[in-house]
């Protein structure tokens, strides 16, 4: 099944940022790597990768910015699963 949504310019902006900040967490850079497969292309997020954005979006503990990566992976998300 191919995704007819698509990351926007200044989610793909931002997570090309955070791929290349050497400070950012490793759920922060599977979550804009995720963000980036889905700009300018039909991938579609992963069933675990969905699950990875659900629960930084149920946590406390992550910030605005990962929690703003993850709602974009999850806006990209097979509607069927």
């Amino acid at each position: 099944m191919t995704n007819s949504k698509q990351s926007s310019k200044n989610m793909a902006s931002k997570a090309a940022s955070t791929l290349n900040d050497t400070s950012a967490s490793k759920i922060q850079k599977s979550l804009a790597a995720s963000v980036l497969s889905q700009s300018s292309t039909s991938n579609q997020t992963s069933g675990d990768m969905e699950t990875v954005a659900s629960n930084v979006l149920k946590s406390d503990k992550y910030s605005d910015d990962t929690k703003s990566l993850a709602a974009s992976v999850l806006s990209q998300s097979n509607k069927s699963r």
